[in-house]
């Protein structure tokens, strides 16, 4: 069995192969260039005990997404549960924010995730199993005022996800897709971003291990912690304007 990991290199992607490796997969594991060191790093730690290949490249470029579907092609590797957990935001006005690295986010965030699960899908579907797990967050519940880009990118995961998921139920498909929409979780998001936390965040472990469980036990949306379940529920009945304001005082008292 095979599973393929994108943004293994740290945080949730890299306690997710962690935690499939005593699942009995075999892994491709995937980062940026930026972090081949990190992933060189955990390729050799987990070789000892699955098989696992490590492919670095950038998804923020238009045809990394489908180098990568080639590459597990070429080297006839038959993926049977995709994670695609890569992703980072940007942090501030959207009147200031660098353009060219938003563009590069909603590649990672939107584009490779599109494209991967487009690829792997049609594979599932043609033998009738398969499991994919998209990262989302809270914040595709939600509008995002200084975050702006990176929650319009995970409302698109979100919505995405569970339009499929719904066409797997009514063709009554083995092939599951699920979402991960959890709330503050300790690692590089944050600092990638530019901001800090402002409440206390799950650990990166205890996520990667919940995600995984549900997934495989076919929920839809995987929501972590009772809390953040609470506060999306909460959204639904509140007017978008008050969820943008409040989303708003706790983006600003990140950076304060």
């Amino acid at each position: 069995m095979w599973a393929l990991v994108t943004g293994a290199s740290s945080g949730i992607g890299k306690d997710m192969a962690k935690y499939l490796i005593t699942l009995g997969y075999n892994l491709v594991i995937t980062s940026s260039p930026k972090s081949v060191k990190s992933l060189r790093a955990l390729k050799k730690e987990l070789s000892k005990y699955v098989e696992v290949v490590a492919v670095s490249l950038d998804l923020s470029k238009e045809d990394a997404p489908y180098k990568l579907y080639s590459f597990c092609k070429s080297k006839k590797i038959d993926i049977d549960v995709l994670i695609n957990n890569a992703g980072f935001g940007v942090f501030g006005s959207f009147d200031t924010t660098p353009l060219e690295r938003e563009l590069n986010m909603i590649n990672v965030n939107i584009k490779a995730v599109h494209i991967l699960t487009k690829l792997f899908l049609k594979d599932f579907k043609l033998k009738n199993s398969g499991h994919i797990l998209n990262v989302s967050s809270s914040a595709g519940f939600m509008t995002g005022p200084l975050l702006s880009s990176y929650y319009a990118s995970k409302n698109y995961v979100l919505r995405l996800t569970l339009a499929i998921r719904e066409e797997l139920r009514r063709e009554d498909s083995n092939v599951n897709i699920s979402v991960l929409c959890s709330g503050p979780v300790d690692t590089n998001f944050n600092r990638t971003a530019g901001v800090s936390f402002s409440i206390k965040p799950l650990t990166s472990e205890y996520v990667s291990k919940y995600a995984i469980d549900g997934m495989f036990k076919g929920k839809g949306i995987i929501i972590p912690s009772i809390s953040m379940k609470l506060g999306v529920f909460a959204t639904r009945f509140l007017p978008y304007e008050l969820t943008a304001r409040i989303t708003y005082n706790i983006q600003k008292a990140k950076q304060d």
